[in-house]
């Protein structure tokens, strides 16, 4: 038996119990969820927005029922300072429909710090040497910011992909970056800091570094994406360089163990890591294609179908897509149906089947690695007590609310 969900001034005022509403909506028959904290995604603004902007992208996540994003640095300008922190606030803050944090990048990490940047990363530790990766893992724990880690060790890339540069089948992708890369990645970060987040693990070698840490104590904590539960190098061959991403696709048998660290709760949340670009430029030739897949809208659609095939308990869906996002990120109105939390629902027909169509999804990236896979869409996503999305966009670019946390007023000249 349901029960109410009474609403005012854009909180949860109570559950159940007699109250008088201005407006009713009828859910009966339907699942009423937490919204969904996507906390990896690539918005693309500043920089090339021609592949997403604030606009297309929160969009995006709305029609998916995702209501909170954490919005990663490596845009253009990089978020590495106040003053670029500061350009992408206005920007999102103008655009953006569904409420969102901002990570910082590794800059002037007290800078961000004081701006409200929710944490530090994503640092891509390939692009670092051992000494600066763990100089920038000290700093960030100094400041008392989380540490977002892209775990994939660069000595080990450039050892095996010297020799494998004359090929040019896609699975020669997944070659250049083994799982072995991911695994050093994650040891060594894991001996240079006391708390750690582990982006987009993909292999069943990372969760088990993740898995031996947990057991020890330590505080790290971990996400997974869709694209590394539901695909594997066998899709390269209908999909070709559309799949290439960082990290790369696995095995059968790494997406089981990543089934199974998920249903568990080893592996912490699901985030989409969504990071779009144009097919043409996927077309290109796989050492030449960049590197990255859109995924925001479709990530519950498609987790709240794996339900339905029993691959994951709603409760753990629950926990990975709301509560725990919030827990790790310090959103604390968010994440969870209490009084007194924001008003940030999902509505959901369990019987409401479709197929995922590029057509129908609001991506600027216009396709999807996921065409024609079964999935659950939302009926309707509430942002803090308004509808945002049912079948239509029902408020304005801008409503979305920044849930930083500046430390100080900053001016930046």
């Amino acid at each position: 038996m349901g029960i109410d969900i009474w609403i005012k001034d854009g909180h949860i005022a109570a559950l159940g119990g007699a109250h008088r509403a201005e407006e009713r909506i009828d859910a009966k028959g339907m699942l009423v969820l937490p919204g969904a904290i996507d906390a990896h995604v690539h918005f693309r603004d500043p920089g090339p927005n021609y592949k997403e902007d604030w606009a297309s992208g929160s969009a995006a996540a709305a029609a998916g029922g995702v209501t909170t994003v954490i919005d990663q640095p490596n845009t253009s300008p990089c978020t590495l300072d106040a003053r670029s922190f500061a350009e992408k606030l206005d920007i999102a803050r103008h655009r953006s429909l569904v409420d969102f944090c901002l990570n910082g990048g590794p800059g002037n990490i007290d800078e961000l710090a004081a701006a409200g940047a929710t944490a530090i990363g994503e640092i891509f530790s390939y692009e670092h040497s051992d000494e600066t990766l763990q100089k920038i893992l000290v700093e960030a724990g100094r400041a008392g910011m989380l540490a977002c880690l892209h775990a994939e060790d660069g000595l080990i890339i450039k050892e095996k992909t010297a020799p494998l540069l004359g090929r040019h089948d896609p699975e020669v992708y997944s070659q250049a970056r083994p799982a072995a890369a991911e695994a050093a990645s994650i040891e060594k970060a894991l001996a240079w800091t006391d708390r750690l987040h582990i982006c987009h693990l993909s292999s069943a070698q990372g969760l088990e570094k993740v898995a031996k840490a947990k057991k020890s104590g330590r505080k790290v904590t971990s996400e997974v994406t869709p694209h590394h539960l539901l695909l594997n190098i066998k899709d390269y061959k209908k999909q070709g360089s559309y799949l290439k991403m960082n990290p790369p696709l696995r095995s059968q048998a790494d997406n089981d163990a990543l089934w199974q660290g998920l249903s568990t709760g080893t592996i912490d949340i699901l985030a989409s890591d969504h990071a779009p670009h144009l097919p043409e430029e996927k077309e290109e030739d796989i050492w030449e294609a960049p590197a990255g897949v859109p995924g925001v809208e479709t990530m519950l659609p498609l987790m709240l179908f794996a339900v339905k095939r029993n691959l994951i308990s709603l409760e753990r869906l629950v926990d990975a897509m709301a509560f725990r996002p919030a827990r790790i990120f310090g959103l604390a109105g968010k994440g969870s149906i209490e009084t007194g939390k924001d008003a940030d629902l999902v509505i959901v027909d369990p019987k409401s089947i479709s197929q995922i169509n590029a057509d129908r999804l609001h991506s600027r990236a216009d396709w999807t690695p996921f065409q024609g896979l079964n999935a659950i869409f939302p009926q309707m996503t509430i942002v803090r007590g308004n509808v945002v999305y049912d079948g239509d966009f029902q408020v304005s670019p801008g409503y979305g609310r920044f849930l930083g946390k500046p430390k100080i007023k900053q001016k930046v000249l």
